[in-house]
Parts: C-alpha cells; structure tokens; sequence
C-alpha cells in the first residue's frame, strides 16, 4: 500500500551537520555518519543529505561522504549539493545512493535534467526548488545558490516543465518557512501540486507531527520532509535526533487515505 513519506532532511556544511533558520546562521548539530546511524535505528522511511555549499562555492560533490553515508544508510538515500552534470550523477549512484538531487544546475540548464534520468533514470532524479516569497509581482521565486541569487523564475510553473523534462520527483522548499517550526507553506504546496503529477516532497517549516499530519490530509500521499523537527526537542532547540514511531506514522498513513478518498493523490515512486 502506499504510503507518504516522512523525511529527515540533513544539511551538510564542511563535513559537519548543520542547521540553518532562513537559509542563514547555520548552527552545528553533529555528525552526518552517526546521525544516519540513529535514524537507521529508527527505521525512517527515507533519507535527504544536502551539501547547503557546495554549489555556492563551486565545489563537485564529496564523494569520499557520500561513500561512508551510503555504506551506512539501510534506508533509500536522496544526495543533492555540487552536481553538475550526468558523471556526477552516474557516480554518486554508483556509490550506492538511489537518488541524486539538483537544483541550480536544473535551472541554469533544464535540459541536464533528461540528460540525468536517460543515464540513471527518472526514478533517480530529484530536482530541489528553493523558494522565497515575493513582495512584488509573481507570488514566488525560485532561489539558487543556498537562497542567495534569484532566478526570475516561478516554482509553480517550472515544476510543470520539469514533468516534461524526465524528473522523477520534485521538492519545493520554503525559504521563508526554513527553521522557523512554524508550519509548511501549504499555499506554496497546494499550487505546486495543482501544476504537477510528480512525486512531491515539501521542506520547510514543520514544528510538529501535527504538522506533518496536516500536510498528509490535505494532499494525500506525498512527501514529508523536514529539519529541525528530527534534530532539535524542546523550546531551548537542544540537540536530540528523533523520529515518529511505527503508532504515529500509522496514523499519519490514516490521514493519507482519507486525502486520497477526496481526491488528492500522487504517483510515488
């Protein structure tokens, strides 16, 4: 039966974890080998490690990381950060890795997006949107580099031609909502989701599992992910990997049927 997922999202910086608030003040939370090491533990259905600088900096992808995570990870793994073209892609998979994410390459040139999924196919290929609200004319903007360079392009209608493009799953991340624990931008999810049939994962803002339970009624099957929810308890922030039990994602599994009974869907995998 499908099922939504529910999806740690681990941000790599210098090696390190880190988690940010706005894309901004990044604060160290561990190490990215024991943190895959706790959720393998705890039987998450899936794992995203972005490496938030590499494409900002210009650097290719960590590979020697990547290796050691892979190794580690008994869950399926999303990797994104610093890929360039298809060789990048056909070596992180072949570490191992069943997907391969992209963001600003995508957007500099779409058509690297088919060129990835003919080489390793279209289940493999993950196209990450980082999006910001806008003051002024369209409602969204598509952010690249870590939220620092704009695009001029709008999430709900890239997202269309990413379908034509051969991309397997897209997940739009809320710049605007990213640490703050305060919720999705499910304005953001609800146009993005009217203009696609991909796989869809949403990324930022979740503060709870009410939260996440809210994202999974509204649209059904889909894919929820999220940051500082798995790594921080508390009102102080403090620092504690943790993850919904098989009881709490059973429930949240209830309210993806009944989504899909009024109607919301989506195809996984």
């Amino acid at each position: 039966m499908l099922r939504p997922r529910i999806i740690p999202c681990l941000l790599v910086r210098d090696k390190g974890l880190v988690k940010t608030v706005r894309f901004r003040d990044g604060k160290y939370i561990g190490d990215p080998i024991n943190a895959v090491k706790i959720f393998n533990e705890k039987e998450a259905d899936e794992l995203m490690v972005l490496d938030i600088d590499a494409t900002r900096d210009g650097r290719g992808p960590d590979y020697s990381l990547i290796q050691r995570m892979a190794a580690e990870c008994r869950m399926p793994l999303c990797y994104g950060g610093g890929v360039r073209n298809v060789d990048d892609a056909r070596h992180i998979i072949g570490l191992g890795v069943e997907k391969v994410a992209i963001s600003a390459a995508a957007l500099e040139r779409p058509a690297l997006v088919t060129e990835i999924a003919a080489a390793v196919g279209s289940q493999s290929v993950v196209v990450v949107l980082d999006v910001r609200k806008k003051l002024v004319g369209a409602r969204w903007e598509i952010m690249a580099r870590n939220g620092t360079v704009g695009t001029g392009r709008c999430p709900v209608e890239f997202a269309g031609e990413l379908e034509t493009l051969g991309a397997g799953e897209i997940v739009v991340n809320s710049i605007d909502n990213d640490g703050a624990m305060k919720g999705y931008d499910l304005a953001l999810a609800d146009r993005v989701r009217r203009s696609t049939s991909l796989p869809l994962t949403i990324l930022g803002g979740a503060g709870s599992l009410a939260d996440i339970e809210g994202l999974v009624d509204r649209f059904g099957i889909i894919g929820a992910a999220a940051g500082s929810l798995f790594v921080f308890k508390g009102p102080y922030r403090a620092v504690l990997i943790n993850y919904p039990g098989l009881a709490e994602r059973d429930r949240i599994a209830r309210s993806a049927r009944v989504a899909l009974g009024s109607g919301a869907n989506e195809a996984m995998r």
